[in-house]
């Protein structure tokens, strides 16, 4: 059995949401929550590696699952602590393992479209190349039952807005549920809470409030997980990684309504559609194209 990494806190928790007076467009003043931004700069054996914006919800998780998404740890039995420090906002992780060369690594990350963080490294694409994720068959029945479980959640965004939510699911089942300011803060933290679990990913779904873009197919495909949901839309470059890595892409699912951009061979549809389309046209006002980002 492996040893799991010791994790150190400075503190128990940051804030999440604080409370500030607004005017409104009829000039009344009035209290909101806003999400909290904490920056986390990540070192790996005392090399700085990356900031982090973060809500701060789970940073050891977090920072985990970042390493381990861009390439810099794959075992996790080599990791020795990982030490939280939010008095200076740093994040240490500790490993057992000889990390000669990092700085020449760091030379090759390249900027991307990301939200809280953009850097994806040269190397990543070619670890996927041989990467084959399980064709899985999801009724439609099964989607709109979960898609209904996941507008519990969200509890940050309903009090003050500005977070992303990401979740690991297994049919309806909402296994890990997570807000960050960032959506591939968020993925990272469900991916770190997997790799700690020692969890696989071929039997769960994905779902994020954020746009499909590329970083984020990568960053389930590593995961191994098959399917990927979005209540917001896609991207070019994220359609295209779906269909070479085999990725069930479901954007703009929200209520009854959604659009299968790959796997589309996967989707049982057990449920009268064009009816369903018919009742939602008639109670629903059309809908905005603005995204999140």
């Amino acid at each position: 059995m492996s040893q799991l990494p010791k994790i150190i806190k400075t503190k128990s928790a940051v804030k999440q949401t604080m409370s500030v007076e607004i005017m409104d467009e009829y000039g009344d003043l009035q209290t909101k929550e806003i999400a909290c931004e904490h920056p986390l700069t990540v070192y790996l054996n005392w090399i700085e590696i990356v900031t982090l914006m973060t809500l701060g919800e789970r940073p050891s998780a977090l920072v985990l699952g970042y390493l381990k998404n861009q390439g810099f740890i794959e075992d996790i039995d080599a990791i020795e602590s990982v030490i939280i420090d939010w008095d200076t906002n740093s994040a240490a992780v500790i490993t057992r393992e000889n990390t000669h060369g990092l700085e020449k690594k760091l030379e090759k990350k390249t900027v991307t479209s990301g939200c809280g963080q953009g850097t994806m490294f040269g190397n990543v694409m070619k670890k996927l190349e041989n990467v084959t994720l399980p064709q899985v068959q999801i009724k439609q029945s099964m989607l709109y039952g979960l898609l209904e479980a996941l507008t519990h959640h969200n509890e940050t965004y309903k009090a003050a807005g500005a977070v992303h939510g990401c979740a690991v699911c297994r049919n309806t089942e909402i296994l890990s549920f997570v807000e960050d300011v960032g959506r591939h803060n968020a993925v990272d933290t469900l991916a770190g809470e997997m790799w700690l679990q020692g969890e696989t990913g071929e039997d769960k779904i994905f779902y994020t409030t954020g746009r499909l873009t590329s970083e984020m197919v990568i960053k389930v495909a590593q995961m191994g997980i098959p399917v990927l949901l979005s209540r917001s839309g896609a991207t070019q470059m994220g359609y295209e990684l779906a269909q070479k890595l085999g990725i069930t892409m479901i954007a703009r699912a929200k209520g009854h309504r959604f659009q299968v951009y790959n796997g589309g061979q996967n989707l049982i549809l057990d449920v009268k559609g064009a009816d369903t389309s018919q009742q939602s046209k008639k109670t629903e006002q059309p809908s905005s194209n603005k995204e999140q980002n």
